[in-house]
């Protein structure tokens, strides 16, 4: 079934849902959606379908309570490409939060304007990946920060994905926070952390853990380990 994220309490859906209820599923009165708001589900039945708007009566209705802890990940920012694939592959695998951070060794720069126009584009691409994924909420796109802003974020688990930490890995982490409720991930640029950076990090409440021998690309590690957290924490 269909899942399209409203626009508001009435549950209106933008000029791209509507195409894609018209023209790409070529729906038919009678045919069943997921409309939701606000973490509500509702199911509903189409009864009137025109190119400006539909209508529809209400089948049933499910409220979305969290069970898993909620996942930040604070992300340096790579090319177009690589970006786009953290965002989609982060949104399916449950992420709450996606964090875009300038790191020393970070090599995309955008001002205010190419920064809003990207972020146009990112909140197309995480609910395209939401609705596909059959999720009951939009992950958030923060502001551009720098490293240093990360101080004032709050979780009951803060790790940073080291290249240099041999020895604690996120398998020890996270025996003892089993019950935690909101977890922030640090994943550095391409060449990773300087020593200032993690050093940094780490007065911020941080901890620093490796992911294995092997040395893995950016946009490899939000799918690594937002996997390993549905695989151990899954309630």
């Amino acid at each position: 079934m269909q899942h399209y994220f409203a626009l508001s309490k009435n549950l209106d859906l933008s000029i791209s849902d509507l195409h894609h209820i018209n023209n790409v599923m070529r729906m038919k009165i009678g045919d069943q959606i997921i409309i939701i708001y606000n973490k509500i589900k509702n199911f509903v039945e189409l009864t009137e379908i025109k190119p400006v708007g539909i209508k529809f009566k209400i089948i049933k209705s499910e409220t979305f309570t969290r069970e898993n802890p909620e996942i930040v990940l604070a992300v340096s920012l790579v090319n177009e490409q690589k970006w786009d694939l953290i965002l989609q592959k982060a949104t399916e695998l449950g992420v709450n939060q996606i964090i875009p951070i300038v790191f020393e060794r970070t090599i995309i720069k955008l001002d205010d304007k190419k920064l809003n126009q990207k972020q146009i584009r990112w909140q197309k691409i995480v609910k395209e990946a939401a609705e596909q994924s059959h999720r009951f909420e939009l992950p958030i796109i923060s502001n551009l920060l720098s490293y240093h802003e990360l101080k004032n974020i709050s979780g009951d688990l803060k790790i940073i994905c080291s290249t240099k930490e041999k020895q604690t890995n996120l398998k020890d982490i996270l025996k003892n926070n089993l019950n935690c409720d909101r977890i922030i991930v640090v994943i550095g640029p391409e060449g990773g952390l300087t020593d200032l950076e993690e050093e940094k990090l780490i007065t911020y409440g941080f901890q620093s853990i490796t992911l294995g021998n092997n040395i893995l690309r950016v946009e490899t590690v939000p799918m690594f380990i937002l996997s390993i957290f549905n695989y151990e924490m899954m309630r």
